[in-house]
């Protein structure tokens, strides 16, 4: 997956500007982007503060972490279950 090369707090910051009345082509052409790219943007992103979107990335992180748990706990389920399940 292609990384940005703006970091969420700018791309917060360029969202704040248009909300504050810079136009859409104004913060485009400064930051070099597509007006299709700040549109994706601001849905992704609006509304968000850079607090909001910390704690987002955190429970992100979280939930990651309890995925990885889940299937690692199903697998050894599910191998334990192999394992009675055979006659010796």
């Amino acid at each position: 997956m292609k990384r940005s090369k703006f970091t969420e707090s700018q791309i917060i910051r360029a969202l704040k500007e248009n909300e504050g009345g810079r136009t859409v082509e104004e913060i485009s052409r400064e930051l070099g982007i597509n007006k299709g790219t700040f549109y994706n943007w601001r849905k992704k992103y609006g509304g968000m503060d850079v607090s909001h979107l910390k704690r987002l990335k955190e429970l992100e992180e979280e939930n990651r972490k309890l995925k990885r748990m889940y299937a690692d706990q199903a697998l050894q389920l599910e191998m334990a279950k192999d394992v009675i399940s055979k006659k010796w």
